[in-house]
């Protein structure tokens, strides 16, 4: 495939990865003359449907993620789809993986260890800020550049790959890397934040000790121990470890997500009195050179070429007045969003909004329509913090009017819950649901619904909110009861009961 023209722009040159959905290519970009990495995915690895909604929620992640903005990520530049395979164009990165990075310095200075930490704590905390859950985080995804700085890979593609995993893999496995993978994401459980920061104190064990705390023969003996085995502290293997560094990593290592710590912004507090002193770098690929000499060119020259400047930001349109303009900017909601431009749509629907209330009133038919399509549209392009006010508000005054039993006040609640959900709060997500459920489970709203398989999909989720947190039997009583319903509505050979099956599997209780 070297040679190969991808988009009409992007030439392939040399193979550097490849996966059981696709390959990793450096490559030419003939249009800007400069190396890219180009990332293939191939849609015609899993069957029909299931085909296009991989490519539907390709596009979404690349557009999510290509809006956070962080040093420590590697910068997207174009995506799409040529022929069968969908394509992500990115950064090319100089450096080593952090692997390599290990490998090259054995045993690994522990103050290295914590600067590489807090740099990926760094990371972290734009992504659970959008949100995003990383999914995958491991030293073949992180870069060590020459200057010292790490850039986080894959942002956003497994997430691509984890929705509804069984249908998507056809494995009965969830997709990530077994060695870091988070009890809760082994057992199909909701995954979050919390997520992430295990795979960091996994990779923050073997960076100190040498090796994963997890291992085995196979993948089912290692997500085993990850569910059920203490890890052996990392000061029985280097005592001149730090105590406190010793006790982060065992709390980012407990089984349970709400014995974490609460983010990636306290962890950063509890390393920073551990990070190295100010001095003089050591030599190349020292991830401890930001925190050394922070903004420092490298290698040292007498001068640093000068910024480019940014772009003038382009002057916003006026106030939309009137009647007609209102009508204007919904014509053109709608073209953006046929065009797949969903960013655009969401700043154009906000800056309609006040203008259209100021006119017709906050409660008035037009208004209402805007807001929704607003909420939806912020929904659509992953911005669940700005959609969870309007959807709340949408939901409430729907309630006021209809009564809680109202399809439409149904629907805005269970979006809440999908907002809290993906913003990394289960508890308030799973007491949505909880509240939800009877409406749903109610025959004279389920008719009115017309959909029985959503009252399955809110208790599945129940179910993976109740592993998230910890609660284990409660876990398998709902999805034990999830399971019998599931087969009798979809038959024994559908994809969900598949699902669930695997983590009754891994909760000890139901054998395939």
């Amino acid at each position: 495939m070297t040679g190969r023209l991808i988009s009409g722009r992007y030439e392939l040159a040399q193979q550097i990865g490849q996966g059981g959905m696709g390959q990793v290519w450096t490559a030419y970009d003939q249009r800007l003359d400069r190396r890219v990495a180009v990332k293939l995915l191939r849609p015609d690895r899993v069957a029909g449907q299931e085909s296009e909604e991989l490519r539907r929620r390709f596009v979404r992640e690349c557009r999510v993620t290509a809006q956070v903005d962080h040093p420590g990520l590697v910068t997207v530049h174009d995506a799409g789809n040529d022929g069968d395979d969908l394509f992500l164009v990115m950064q090319h990165v100089d450096g080593t993986d952090l692997a390599e990075h290990i490998a090259q310095h054995t045993p690994y200075p522990w103050q290295w260890a914590v600067a590489v930490a807090a740099q990926l704590c760094a990371v972290l905390c734009a992504v659970h800020a959008v949100p995003i859950v990383h999914r995958d985080l491991k030293p073949r995804n992180v870069m060590v550049k020459p200057d010292g700085a790490l850039t986080v890979l894959d942002l956003g593609v497994a997430s691509v790959m984890d929705t509804d995993t069984t249908r998507l893999t056809h494995t009965g496995m969830p997709v990530g890397s077994p060695a870091y993978m988070a009890p809760e994401q082994a057992m199909g459980g909701a995954v979050g934040p919390y997520t992430d920061l295990y795979a960091l104190g996994i990779l923050l064990y073997e960076l100190l000790s040498g090796n994963v705390p997890f291992d085995g023969a196979t993948v089912l003996g290692v997500l085993h121990s990850h569910l059920y085995e203490a890890p052996i502290p990392v000061r029985s293997k280097r005592p001149e470890i730090p105590e406190p560094l010793e006790k982060l990593v065992m709390r980012l290592l407990a089984k349970e997500p709400k014995e974490r710590p609460d983010s990636a912004q306290e962890v950063f507090d509890e390393l920073a009195p551990l990070l190295p002193a100010r001095g003089a770098p050591t030599g190349m690929l020292d991830p401890t050179r930001p925190f050394l000499r922070p903004g420092a060119p490298w290698p040292d020259r007498a001068g640093a070429p000068t910024p480019v400047p940014a772009p003038p930001r382009p002057a916003e349109p006026p106030s939309a007045t009137g009647t007609s303009q209102i009508a204007r900017a919904v014509d053109d909601v709608k073209r953006l969003l046929g065009e797949g431009r969903v960013t655009q749509a969401v700043d154009l629907l906000g800056a309609i909004l006040p203008t259209a209330e100021a006119q017709h009133g906050p409660r008035s038919t037009v208004v209402r329509s805007l807001r929704k399509q607003y909420a939806a549209t912020l929904m659509d392009d992953g911005q669940f913090r700005r959609a969870l006010p309007e959807l709340r508000r949408l939901a409430d005054e729907r309630s006021a009017e209809a009564g809680q039993a109202d399809p439409a006040s149904l629907q805005f609640r269970y979006e809440v819950a999908q907002c809290l959900e993906q913003l990394g709060e289960p508890a308030a997500a799973l007491a949505e649901y909880r509240a939800l459920l009877p409406f749903y489970e109610n025959q004279y709203v389920a008719s009115t619904v017309g959909n029985p398989g959503t009252a399955l999909e809110l208790r599945r989720r129940i179910g993976q909110l109740l592993l998230a947190l910890g609660d284990r039997a409660g876990a398998h009583d709902t999805l034990a009861r999830l399971l019998y319903d599931a087969e009798r509505l979809h038959g024994p050979g559908h994809p969900l009961p598949g699902e669930i099956r695997r983590t009754l599997h891994w909760l000890g209780q139901v054998r395939r």
